[in-house]
């Protein structure tokens, strides 16, 4: 038959949209006849106007605690494009008899363009066949921009599956299922065919995802039993019923820059009162913990996929408290970072499963290097709990480095680590001829590349390659300047001013915005961002260090015997698990980081380095300075 729709076997789940991308576009004629028309008078029955209890809680939430972080349907001004258009369209013609639609959903209901009758088929058995069209179209129709706003990133479907896995396997057959933040319902559609008796709850703030949602669950024929929440999870209550509820899904994922005052301050006092000290520092899918831990009964369990950074960061902490106590932490499977886990989204990723108020005395770790092997969550190996709960960091178990805390020390027990200086425009205050003339005394041998000490070995010996980087005194009215020498500093300064040296943010917030104030020179420097363990260079070149490198400086004078073991042994043993991991496997140490690194204590130290390193093939010479011993 003409038009006809081909069968849908063999799809390439990779390229899903194109699939229904060259399908829309072989059918769908343009403007003036698209094949969408308006929507109304589609015979949907919206819910009866009037106050809804979704509606009361939302009003409740911008009353108290003020706007909700939404930037769809009304609050756009509805400002839609026509592929959204298009979409709420198509969804509402796929949802099953006449359901009823939240305020939000209603209002986007009247902007929707009714698809011909062929497309609605053709999405139709794309959906019956496994696929998420609805979910890909929306991924290409909602602006990249307002989906990062929102944290909306879709989850593939084999960690879908491998986390729906592991609920079937549980002892427990939960009556209720939760998505926090259910997008298209990849989650829930899977869940709903693994536990066909069990309520559905689908959390999602935005009102176009929800239709989508809605119209998945038609075509799939659990429209009946699941009840969809068009509004911030944190403000949902939930009833009480009898029998476990299961929670599942995929967080959004938005950093605290993007997390308004009102709902810090939520996170805050609501963390107080579980009995955690939080950071406003965490992002939202911390925030989703703490709302789950909120709602949650004895009994309860579920899993989570989110980035990875709480295993690690001081805002994290609040994370790994709660699944020591009352989450109920089970299973952690943190995904190598150089796996791509989203298609839209450079991200790393860890599946946290839990049982509400019914921890084991032990939590499986697992390191899952490709998302083939995903499958069986519950494999990995047993850490203790106690270790886990007074472990300032986590990612350690995860890659099998945790340090025996007996006989240790931490590193920043010997030494502050500093950042290098920033200068506020390289192009001004590192070498280039127009510092020609200036005075040599002010002008600084300094590492201004990490390349520079990775090339190094074990140790700076020279300083002969390096760029110089001028460093004037904060009063230069007082500085001991010949006639000439002055003269040339104005020069300088008043080409550095044409070149708006004065105006960055650094300059601004400096002591005088012509003084970089370079630190002294670090006994020891390293590297701190790379796709590799950070190299720790001896600095017998005495040279400074721009924000490239970090400094370390001891807190008393050692010898050179001390400083070649621990050398020695950092080599030896300090990995890329010590730092923070970030998507496509970058690793970043921040300066505290460092300094938490565990080293033996120094009586331990020579014994367990000498029998495999030669002492002195690192670094052997002179003494150090006492300037070099100051931060």
């Amino acid at each position: 038959m003409e038009n006809s729709v081909p069968p849908l076997t063999g799809v390439d789940k990779s390229t899903k949209y194109s699939h229904v991308q060259e399908r829309f576009a072989a059918q769908i004629p343009r403007p003036p006849d698209s094949g969408f028309q308006p929507c109304a008078g589609t015979g949907e029955e919206s819910e009866e106007r009037g106050r809804t209890p979704e509606l009361d809680a939302e009003e409740t939430l911008r009353r108290d605690m003020g706007p909700l972080r939404e930037t769809t349907g009304e609050d756009q001004g509805l400002a839609m494009n026509r592929a959204e258009r298009e979409l709420i369209g198509l969804a509402i013609a796929l949802i099953d008899g006449k359901r009823k639609f939240t305020p939000r959903e209603r209002t986007l209901q009247r902007q929707g363009l009714k698809p011909a009758v062929k497309i609605m088929m053709a999405t139709r058995n794309l959906i019956k066949a496994g696929e998420d069209p609805l979910g890909e179209l929306f991924c290409k129709a909602r602006p990249a921009s307002l989906r990062r706003d929102l944290g909306a990133t879709y989850t593939p479907d084999n960690i879908v599956a491998a986390m729906v896995g592991w609920a079937k396997l549980e002892a427990i057959t939960p009556t209720r299922i939760v998505d926090p933040g259910a997008g298209s319902g990849r989650f829930i559609v899977d869940a709903a065919n693994a536990f066909p008796k069990a309520s559905l709850v689908a959390v999602e703030i935005d009102p176009l995802a929800a239709l989508t949602l809605r119209a998945n669950a038609a075509v799939k024929g659990f429209g009946n039993r699941l009840t969809v929440k068009v509004q911030d999870y944190r403000s949902i209550a939930l009833p009480v019923i009898k029998g476990p509820t299961l929670f599942i899904g995929n967080p959004p994922y938005v950093r605290h820059h993007d997390i308004g005052t009102r709902w810090k301050s939520w996170f805050s006092r609501n963390s107080k009162a579980q009995g955690f000290k939080a950071s406003k520092l965490a992002g939202l899918h911390i925030h989703f913990f703490l709302k789950t831990r909120e709602l949650g009964r004895p009994g309860d369990f579920g899993t989570f996929i989110t980035a990875s950074e709480w295993l690690d960061v001081n805002y994290g902490s609040v994370l790994r408290q709660m699944l020591a106590d009352g989450l109920g932490g089970t299973s952690l499977h943190v995904i190598n970072p150089k796996a791509r886990l989203f298609p839209d989204a450079m991200t790393t990723g860890a599946i946290t499963c839990f049982r509400v108020g019914n921890r084991p005395e032990q939590l499986t770790v697992r390191k899952v290097e490709a998302l083939s092997d995903l499958a069986h969550l519950s494999d990995g190996e047993s850490v203790d709990w106690r270790k886990l709960e007074i472990a300032p960091r986590w990612s350690p178990f995860i890659n099998g480095h945790a340090y025996d805390e007996e006989g240790s020390i931490e590193l920043g027990e010997l030494f502050r680590v500093h950042r290098g200086q920033v200068t506020g425009n390289n192009s001004i205050w590192i070498e280039n001829p127009a510092m020609e003339s200036m005075p040599v005394r002010f002008l600084y041998p300094t590492v201004t590349r990490a390349r520079e000490l990775m090339a190094a070995g074990g140790s700076l010996s020279s300083a002969k390659d390096l760029r110089r980087v001028l460093d004037l005194p904060f009063d230069l009215a007082s500085a001991d300047l010949s006639a000439n020498e002055r003269k040339a500093v104005e020069r300088f300064l008043k080409w550095a001013k044409l070149n708006d040296a004065q105006s960055s943010y650094v300059a601004n917030h400096r002591r005088s915005w012509w003084s970089v104030q370079l630190r002294s020179p670090a006994v020891i420097l390293c590297t701190y961002m790379a796709r590799r363990a950070p190299a720790f260079v001896l600095n017998k070149a005495g040279a400074r260090h721009l924000n490239i490198a970090h400094g370390l400086y001891p807190r008393e004078p050692m010898s050179e015997g001390v400083l070649s073991a621990l050398l020695a042994y950092l080599h030896r043993t300090v990995t890329t698990a010590g730092g923070r991991t970030y998507a496509g496997g970058l690793v970043k140490f921040e300066p505290k980081e460092l300094e938490r690194l565990r080293i033996p204590a120094l009586d331990r130290l020579h014994e367990q380095v000498a029998e495999s390193v030669d002492l002195g093939r690192i670094a052997s010479g002179r003494g150090y300075r006492e300037s070099q011993l100051q931060a």
